[in-house]
């Protein structure tokens, strides 16, 4: 391609698939067939999910499955996961069952409380700028009553307005940090209509406010947009019982295997090149929940990963103990999730999800997420303390090593009971592959 294209986002979806076809590929045909191929035989659900985004040209199908037996609060639940990666619904339905059997998952919202900011320039007295916010606080509440009148209904709101004084990290700049509460829903229209709304309130009441001077009553907004950075919106997810009750096919000493996984999770405590895959292996379940149920994985990700390096380095996500002969792993991660709004109520897979949840609140919902990361986390780390992480993950990535070389059924007979006894690896699938078509 040489040159930029002008008015592609007018073109129809059919112009835009030849043009990319003819552009990018030696063979246009098989592209387009290829993307037509994933196309939706609904006409309407089609059009459905071409609204979803801009200069959609098909749809990119990511695997929905489900993890049954997860008993959280006292309460079966069969939890939807959309993801990619192999024996990660494995993994965490055995965890699940594992803990169904031993007392089953806890989990607790500890706040719902969420963030947004406005950021602006202020070139003046410092104690008069405190003053002036201090008088005109109440009319940030009073004049967004139109943008706030239903989720306060509903129980949510604006819940403070603070004014923080930034200028030690760059010259003049300071926030207005608001905290909200937004029940059921993301919020994060909600939020952003707010902010916006006390952005023109502050530049409004600045320019009329008599102890100003003209410097002072010219406040430059940068921008107001929430934070996905969420410390005091969290949920808690923990499981524990004796250590003698964790003896299993695997454990067969549950006290060495208790100790090894308290130290497993205390080398990603304190080594980040450790924690940052040790907390990939929770966000395995967190997102793929989070994506079946169509919140944001991607300001999910972000807000974690933030309070994973809250106290200054970045660390794992869980933790462990034995206390008293008691084994208790735990976790809490910030989760800014809804159940209404958005996708929820668009997406027929994410409207499926959560009727399979039971039609969850947010902070159930926020439970079920957290404890899916738990899940998972678990899985991980009883791998890696007793038979090693790719005994399972290569057995359940066989079948992509299989599909890649479009292995016949009869092949596959065969190569399912050779690897029953042998060390699953790509090579060595390739070369048996190989050995048993000549």
């Amino acid at each position: 391609m040489n040159n930029v294209i002008a008015g592609f986002s007018k073109f129809s979806k059919e112009e835009k698939i030849n043009w990319i076809a003819k552009e990018y590929f030696l063979n246009p045909q098989e592209a387009i067939t290829t993307l037509k191929n994933y196309w939706n035989s609904d006409e309407n659900l089609q059009k459905l999910h071409d609204e979803f985004i801009e200069n959609t040209i098909s749809n990119f199908y990511i695997p929905l499955g489900v993890a049954p037996n997860f008993l959280i609060n006292g309460k079966y639940y069969t939890v939807p996961m959309a993801i990619e990666e192999s024996s990660v619904v494995a993994a965490a339905s055995k965890a699940a069952k594992f803990w169904s059997t031993r007392g089953g998952f806890k989990a607790s919202v500890i706040d719902t409380e969420k963030i947004g900011q406005v950021h602006f320039i202020f070139k003046g007295d410092h104690s008069k700028l405190a003053d002036f916010f201090n008088q005109i606080k109440s009319k940030f509440f009073i004049e967004t009553e139109n943008i706030t009148k239903n989720m306060q209904k509903r129980g949510g709101g604006i819940l403070d307005i603070i004014l923080k004084d930034k200028t030690h990290l760059i010259p003049n700049y300071f926030q207005l940090h608001a905290t909200f509460e937004t029940i059921d829903s993301m919020g994060a229209n909600f939020i952003n209509s707010c902010l916006e709304q006390f952005a023109k309130i502050l530049k409004e009441e600045a320019q009329v406010h008599e102890s100003f001077s003209e410097t002072e009553k010219d406040i430059q907004v940068v921008m107001s947009i929430l934070s996905n950075y969420v410390p005091n919106c969290i949920v808690r997810a923990e499981v524990s019982c004796p250590i003698n009750e964790l003896e299993e096919k695997h454990i067969s000493d549950p006290t060495a295997f208790a100790e090894r996984f308290v130290q497993a999770v205390t080398i990603a405590e304190v080594e980040p090149f450790r924690a940052v895959t040790h907390n990939k292996g929770i966000m395995n379940g967190i997102d793929a929940v989070v994506l079946a149920t169509g919140n944001d994985f991607r300001a999910i990700e972000a807000g974690i990963h933030a309070y994973a390096s809250r106290n200054g380095h970045y660390s794992s996500l869980s933790h462990a103990k034995i206390e008293n002969n008691i084994f208790t792993f735990w976790l809490e991660v910030p989760l800014a999730l809804g159940t209404v709004g958005g996708l929820t109520s668009l997406h027929p897979l994410v409207k499926l999800s959560l009727d399979m949840l039971e039609k969850p609140s947010a902070k159930e919902l926020m439970q079920i997420v957290a404890v899916a990361g738990l899940a998972q986390n678990f899985a991980a780390l009883r791998s890696l303390t007793t038979t090693g992480i790719q005994d399972g993950h290569m057995k359940m990535h066989l079948n992509n090593i299989l599909n890649q070389f479009m292995a016949t059924e009869e092949e596959r007979v065969l190569i399912r009971k050779h690897f029953k006894h042998h060390v699953v690896s790509h090579s060595a699938v390739v070369d048996y592959i190989e050995n048993i078509r000549k």
